[in-house]
């Protein structure tokens, strides 16, 4: 079965269903999350996505993300995604939400109604190997100089999302 997404207007509210790869051929704003996961030390766990991802394959992005399922709030979403991508769970708060827009050489187009939730875990995540090529924790300084200095290592939409999360996020840490 073909994934679906959440089409929505710019207030998140539900305007229809799409598969995945349409939407972003066309560019529709429909609903997704991304998860930033810290530990104790304020280190935030960065994934590498596969490198049998359709686009982006082996760049560094936040801890999850991925797009919520007809009737799943926001944090179910979160939860399911990271179980699935990273092999733990943890409870997760939404911070905030934001639409932002991140064309691909590919001719898809990233246009979502993000909402950015955070977490804690201490342990080593079970990586999913067809999702996740490895992970790694970094202080949030230290990534955003990283993005800085070597943004070609790095999905384009954790760049924007990490430009516009970066206060909002240090207050969980």
């Amino acid at each position: 079965m073909e994934e679906q997404v959440i089409l929505v207007d710019e207030q998140d509210n539900p305007v229809g269903m799409m598969e995945k790869i349409e939407a972003h051929e066309k560019a529709l704003l429909h609903r997704a999350f991304s998860v930033f996961v810290f530990n104790k030390q304020g280190e935030l766990m960065l994934q590498q996505r596969a490198k049998k991802k359709y686009h982006s394959p082996l760049l560094w992005t936040n801890t999850c993300c991925s797009h919520q399922r007809k009737g799943e709030t926001n944090i179910e979403a979160g939860k399911r995604r990271l179980q699935e991508e990273m092999g733990f769970s943890c409870d997760l708060e939404e911070v905030f939400s934001f639409i932002y827009k991140a064309p691909f050489d590919n001719g898809l187009t990233e246009h979502e109604l993000d909402h950015v939730m955070v977490g804690k875990y201490e342990d080593s995540p079970l990586i999913n190997d067809q999702e996740v090529e490895a992970f790694k924790w970094m202080p949030l300084k230290e990534v955003k100089e990283d993005i800085e200095n070597k943004p070609e290592l790095y999905t384009e939409w954790f760049k924007i999302i990490f430009r516009e999360s970066y206060e909002k996020i240090s207050k969980y840490i």
